[in-house]
């Protein structure tokens, strides 16, 4: 039996270079975005597990021999590079009365965690009878790695309490992380659960979502970058609407249409990603100012390519403009076509301008935020160390 209160967190994340180039082969570098999904897992009724996610309207619950009969048809598939099957989710669909082809946020957040739940305790043992509840400061559906974020702390909340890792926050500790080893298998389960989520995701957000910090992403090799530094930025969301495949889609077409113009922008594009992360491993061990103007550049020039890609969007040409007006850079981030930009905050940046541009960009209807980059990944926490707004958001299940 669980007998600890504690909490899980894990961060979003953004692109910061290589947009649209990565799908062609090229260096992308993400980021983990502080703005941060919490978990809290707590004993609960015995015979029950029940999950509340506010967000998004779920509140379930299930007694543990309805689950246990149902187990032995989720069991994970050892390749971990297979999608959970149609009948598994199926299966899963009946058993929690979703609908087929049910596409909603809280269906498939519902899904996700019957799946984690169901296949890793068939691998593992029971879950024992716990409360989970699961808040995010990741508005869902803007790119922001809102789901892979969920997938993480279900995994390595699941897989604690099942006994496949440690607890390693000790008694009198704020806040704790798992070894390497652990964190390789919670990103493994965090990636199963974002396959019932996408279908077929690359495999990055959840990466980053585990390991913090900034990760390279390549011809499908994801490599953590040791040591980079924790960046000031404004997030913002321009709330516009846009669909990835058809950006995708016009991007190639302008490559098949004009490959000597547009290769190079791509290899561009390629070199920035790779210039960046050569800036971002530097800072840690020579934090100089001088750093900060290089990383702007490379934003200008990288929106601007990104602009001739085709991916561009008047309200992100806004947010460039109204962030210039105070001496800031920017660019988007992710597929473009409306959705976030993101704005370096260079650690000689007044308040005051801070404020200002964030007025300005409300004022343009976009929502904005001020956050950090190359966060931490996956934690563990003591509920006591938790900040009141997120306890609050907690106990609202």
């Amino acid at each position: 039996m669980w007998r600890r209160e504690l909490a899980v967190s894990a961060p979003g994340k953004v692109i910061l270079h290589g947009e649209h180039a990565v799908v062609l082969g090229k260096v992308a570098l993400a980021v983990a975005l502080d703005l941060r999904t919490f978990l809290r897992l707590r004993p609960g009724a015995e015979g029950r597990l029940s999950v509340s996610l506010p967000g998004v309207g779920v509140r379930r619950s299930w007694d543990s021999p309805g689950l246990r009969a149902l187990r032995g048809r989720i069991a994970a598939d050892e390749d971990e590079s297979k999608s959970p099957s149609v009948e598994q989710l199926d299966a899963l669909r009946e058993f929690a009365g979703i609908a087929a082809g049910a596409s909603a946020p809280e269906s498939l957040a519902t899904l996700a965690f019957l799946y984690m739940c169901l296949a890793i305790s068939a691998k593992y043992g029971d879950v024992p009878s716990v409360e989970i509840v699961v808040w995010s400061e990741l508005p869902t559906g803007a790119g922001l790695g809102s789901s892979a974020a969920y997938a993480v702390c279900l995994a390595a909340a699941l897989l604690m309490v099942c006994g496949a890792i440690s607890c390693p926050l000790q008694e009198g500790e704020s806040t704790s992380r798992w070894t390497e080893e652990e964190l390789t298998l919670i990103n493994s389960w965090a990636f199963r659960g974002e396959r019932v989520i996408h279908g077929n995701p690359s495999g990055v957000d959840n990466a980053v979502g585990t390991w913090g910090g900034a990760l390279r992403y390549q011809a499908g090799k994801i490599t953590p970058l040791k040591r980079v530094p924790t960046l000031r930025i404004l997030l913002t969301n321009t709330k516009v609407p846009r669909s990835t495949k058809t950006l995708v889609a016009g991007v190639k077409e302008k490559i098949l249409k004009f490959p000597a113009i547009m290769n190079p922008v791509l290899d561009s594009i390629d070199a920035i990603s790779q210039e960046c992360q050569s800036v971002l491993e530097a800072m840690p061990a020579n934090p100089s100012p001088e750093h900060y103007p290089v990383l702007e550049e490379f934003f200008d020039i990288n929106q601007h390519h990104l602009n001739v890609l085709g991916v561009g969007h008047p309200s992100l040409d806004r947010l460039c403009q109204v962030t210039a007006s105070h001496s800031l850079h920017s660019k988007l981030t992710g597929a473009g076509g409306g959705g976030c930009g993101i704005t370096l905050l260079p650690p000689d940046t007044s308040p005051l301008a801070v404020e200002a541009a964030k007025q300005d960009l409300c004022a343009c209807g976009f929502e904005c935020w001020e956050t950090k980059i190359g966060a931490p990944g996956v934690t563990l926490h003591s509920c006591s160390s938790l900040s009141a707004q997120v306890l609050h958001a907690l106990a609202q299940s």
